[in-house]
């Protein structure tokens, strides 16, 4: 992994931990990042088990939702857990 992909991928975790917040509620720039990662990977994955596909040709676009949607999910699943 290059830089560029990392910064990226890092962006894309931010953003979509941002966007999350509106939803689920806010918090610190670390825990949009972290939120933002874990929900890129959990979106991915659930996105590929249901045979989701968006439709979308930009594909910092596409991650950015899939991501948020997957961050929104594992918030969701950590409060009903704690």
């Amino acid at each position: 992994m290059d830089l560029k992909s990392l910064v990226v991928m890092l962006i894309v975790g931010v953003v979509a931990g941002w966007l999350a917040s509106f939803v689920v509620g806010g918090g610190s720039l670390i825990r949009y990042l972290v939120t933002g990662l874990i929900g890129a990977v959990a979106g991915g994955f659930l996105f590929q088990q249901l045979g989701i596909s968006l439709g979308i040709g930009n594909e910092i676009v596409r991650q950015v939702i899939v991501a948020t949607i997957g961050a929104i999910v594992v918030v969701l699943l950590a409060r009903l857990i704690a």
